[in-house]
Formats: C-alpha cells, sequence, structure tokens
C-alpha cells in the first residue's frame, strides 16, 4: 500500500498517477477528512476498470499500517515567498506526522515532499529512528530537471541529448547546479560564468516564476515522486539525487541535504562520490551551512 499524508495539489498529483498506473492500493490521509474522501472518490473515476488497486481517503492514521511506502506532502501554509518562511510550523507538524508513522508503520520507506525539505527530512528521521536509507527527501531531482530545462532552453538543444545535469545541496536559495559535470551528446558542456549566474538564478526561481504565473509546481514534483515510487515497488534501481541525513558523506554530518544516491526496492542503496570543482565545492559547503543553520534555529 501507498499511503499519502496531506490531500493538496501535490499529494493528489501524486495519488493520481500511481492510481492510473495501477502501483499499489492507496490510502490518502488529511486532518480534514472530507477533503481526502472527496478528492479519493475523483481519482476512483481515473483507475482502469481492469486494475486490482483502488484508493480510499481518511484522517485516520492508525490506517497507515501496513504500508510499504508512505509520502508526505503535508503543509501548515503556502510558502509565498521563501521555503522556510513556515518552518517553526512545519517541524512541528512533521515531528508530529514521525510519531504516528513509527507508531503505525515503523518498517515503511518514507518519501518527503513538504518544505523546507532538507530540514524536514533530518527531523524526521531523527523523531522517527526510521533508518536514514529509508527517508528520503525528493526535490533534488526536481531541481536537476528544471536545470536540464534552462539548459536546452538557453542554447536550444533537445533535452535528451543533456546528461548529468544535477542539483544538489539546499533545496531552496542556496542549491548548486554542477556545471562541471554537464555534458551533450557524449561531451563536457562548457558554459560561461555569465551564462552560468543566469541559469542558476532561473532553476532556484523557478517555483516563484510559477507563482507569478498563479500557479504552483505539483506535476514536475508529482512525477519525480512518482518515478521513485515505481522504483521502489516494482524493484528496479535509478541513479537520482535526493536529499538524505548524512554522515560523513561528501565530509559532511548531522545535516539532510541533496547528494547523488542510487534508489532500489530497499531505498538509498548508495550515496555516490562526485567531484566538484572549487567553486562547486564552496557553494555546497554554503549549502549545507545554510541548511544547518535552519535546524540550530528550532
Amino acid at each position: 500500500m501507498i499511503s499519502i499524508i496531506g490531500s493538496g495539489l501535490v499529494g493528489t498529483s501524486i495519488a493520481f498517477l500511481c492510481a492510473t498506473n495501477a502501483l499499489d492500493d492507496i490510502l490518502l490521509i488529511d486532518h480534514t477528512k472530507n477533503k481526502a474522501l472527496g478528492e479519493s472518490l475523483d481519482i476512483t473515476s481515473s483507475i482502469s476498470s481492469t486494475s486490482k488497486y483502488s484508493i480510499i481517503g481518511t484522517d485516520d492514521y492508525s490506517k497507515l499500517t501496513g504500508s510499504k511506502i508512505i509520502v508526505i506532502t503535508a503543509s501548515t501554509k503556502t510558502n509565498l515567498k521563501n521555503r522556510t518562511e513556515n518552518m517553526s510550523q512545519q517541524v512541528n507538524l512533521i515531528k508530529d506526522i514521525a510519531k504516528k508513522i513509527k507508531e503505525y508503520s515503523p518498517n515503511a520507506i518514507v518519501l518527503i515532499v513538504s518544505n523546507p525539505l532538507d530540514v524536514l527530512t533530518y527531523f524526521f528521521q531523527k523523531e522517527a529512528q526510521i533508518p536514514r536509507f529509508k527517508v528520503i527527501g525528493i526535490a533534488s531531482s526536481l531541481d536537476s530537471r528544471r536545470f536540464q530545462y534552462q539548459i536546452a532552453n538557453n542554447f536550444c538543444i533537445p533535452q535528451t541529448s543533456i546528461t548529468n545535469a544535477l542539483v544538489l545541496g539546499e533545496h531552496g536559495d542556496t542549491m548548486v547546479p554542477i556545471f562541471s559535470n554537464v555534458h551533450v551528446d557524449g561531451h563536457f558542456f562548457s558554459i560561461s560564468d555569465d551564462k552560468q549566474d543566469v541559469i542558476t538564478c532561473n532553476v532556484r526561481n523557478s517555483w516563484k516564476m510559477l507563482r507569478d504565473y498563479q500557479c504552483q509546481s505539483k506535476f514536475g514534483i508529482a512525477r519525480n515522486v512518482y518515478d521513485v515510487i515505481d522504483t521502489i515497488l516494482n524493484k528496479k534501481e535509478i541513479s537520482v539525487p535526493v536529499s538524505i541525513v548524512l554522515e560523513g558523506e561528501y565530509g559532511e554530518n548531522n545535516v539532510a541535504m541533496g547528494v547523488p544516491t542510487k534508489i532500489n526496492h530497499a531505498g538509498v542503496v548508495e550515496i555516490k562520490n562526485m567531484n566538484f570543482n572549487p567553486s562547486e565545492k564552496n557553494l555546497f559547503k554554503k549549502s549545507s551551512e545554510t541548511i544547518k543553520n535552519h535546524i540550530h534555529s528550532i
């Protein structure tokens, strides 16, 4: 069973993808019971008549029992200026959810989507005491896809020709696009400093651009979360950057942040090593310090 906590735009988009692709039974949880019931009823109408799976809505956390994967998209408020503006309330919420998951489904793999993502991934793992490789913050893969799009858009090249365009560090204002590893058609692709600045700014502010259009990210993040769920349930393997609590990797401890990983049915099975140029190394360290400062402020 896939359990999704939070039946807003992101949670329901994830549920829709899982339901229409017949991944597993789905439990949609929301503190407003009628919201969860209504959204699940609507999604039910999209499920193929040949599917053996169903979706139900509830506000009862005890129904988490037996979940293989739990996705957390719940939020106290909508962020308008930055992803940390409701941080204290979000940390309180994630700690409360962690206690319930620890009680009802401690063996599940947990995917964190709520913001501030890295801070919440850290506090959830510490509160729930679930192994760190089974607590996965999903955002760096979305940032990386935005990075890939920006490169393609700026240089008028197909996205399919671009590889190794990764964004690491914080899912926030200090995220680090790794330009030194970008390849196009299998060859290193050099990008000028001026262009790097423009692309970095656009990637970091993608969510604000969506806000300017009276919209918010839902389909992009939903697809990235779906890919991880599909990998876990169908025993596949993908290499993708995610936020995870670090214990010495990249010289970092007591922080969760985006790093390149390998994921399979067991969760994260490897944190991959990546070489940075001196500028990227400094920016990655700055990003780590920013997340730590947020953590220490709670």
